[in-house]
């Protein structure tokens, strides 16, 4: 079995420059960094995770605690993550954290202090305050990606400022009626990402001077969006336009409107939040924020934090309109 003296004699280094330059610390040239592991990849010698550990102190692994493991956004977030902790050696392990109590509770005081991780990557989870208190408890490096929590570094799009844009983008249009379908908690806000983007619409609409926006309720899904678009369309008096706070739930609207013979966007306009992949094939105008790119910047946050022993900075996330052919003037 090839071992790291056979690594070190492959390129004509010694073991400790070997375990240097795979485990990316310490100082060294980047030419013996790449002889290096030219060696080791051609004697196939992989580094012990158990042995890296005893030795570093750190397990060379990320947790990453999503509330959904089905949905588009996250799935593009996560492969921006492995795309910057892979090259640096570090594995991923997801804990799902749902609304349920026990399972939370789980999450929170069993799988994370096991010591299987080095550092937390905290995506889009409206955490209760003893929530915060127990992961801040656990004493790693965490970065948040969307709304969290204050006390947690985050990084973070401006919802309300990203829903006042769609808006504007319709009001400019010259539409009205405009309604928004998503999901909103009573009062504040907070850090909630579905309130923001329901409070940034509101906003934008009392001061385009239209007192009582028009809103239907629904779960960030295209079903959810088809029902609540249906709704809405078939009201007496229907909107001109919809801001979706999905790209997903945007496309159930654009699916409502074909069934009731509504031609896009002659007689409806729809707008969503995201950039997916398919929002070109379905010509959706959409706020694009990049969700890949989220990802690989949390990867960074959180290296850096572990690596240079730093917390990490709260960090704005950019944002942007792209215009297509499903929004348009009132016909």
């Amino acid at each position: 079995m090839t071992g790291i003296d056979d690594v070190a004699r492959a390129a004509g280094v010694s073991a400790a420059t070997v375990s240097r330059a795979l485990s990316g610390r310490g100082r060294i040239s980047d030419a013996t960094r790449v002889r290096v592991r030219a060696a080791a990849a051609e004697l196939g010698y992989v580094v012990s995770s158990a042995a890296s550990s005893l030795a570093t102190g750190r397990t060379a692994n990320i947790g990453v605690v999503v509330p959904l493991l089905d949905r588009w956004f996250f799935a593009n977030v996560l492969d921006g993550i492995a795309s910057r902790l892979a090259p640096r050696g570090y594995d991923i392990t997801l804990y799902s954290m749902s609304d349920d109590p026990d399972q939370r509770a789980g999450v929170l005081d069993v799988s994370l202090r096991r010591g299987r991780v080095d550092g937390l990557i905290v995506l889009s989870l409206a955490l209760s305050e003893n929530e915060v208190d127990r992961l801040l408890s656990l004493g790693l490096p965490i970065v948040g990606l969307g709304a969290t929590s204050g006390r947690l570094p985050v990084l973070r799009v401006d919802d309300s400022a990203l829903a006042r844009l769609a808006t504007e983008h319709l009001l400019g249009l010259g539409h009205r009626r405009i309604a928004h379908i998503g999901f909103s908690l009573d009062g504040d806000p907070g850090f909630d990402i579905p309130s923001l983007r329901r409070h940034g619409f509101d906003a934008a609409m009392t001061d385009a001077g239209v007192a009582t926006p028009l809103f239907a309720p629904a779960d960030f899904t295209i079903d959810d969006g088809h029902r609540a678009a249906g709704a809405l369309l078939d009201a007496a008096d229907p909107p001109t336009a919809i801001f979706a706070a999905s790209d997903e739930m945007a496309f159930g609207a654009l699916f409502a409107a074909r069934e009731r013979g509504l031609d896009v966007p002659r007689d409806l306009s729809v707008i969503g939040v995201d950039g997916h992949e398919m929002s070109g094939f379905f010509g959706l105008t959409t706020i694009a924020q990049f969700p890949h790119a989220q990802g690989e910047r949390a990867g960074e946050a959180v290296l850096r934090a572990i690596e240079e022993g730093t917390d990490a900075a709260d960090q704005t996330l950019p944002f942007e309109l792209v215009r297509r052919s499903s929004t348009a003037p009132p016909g």
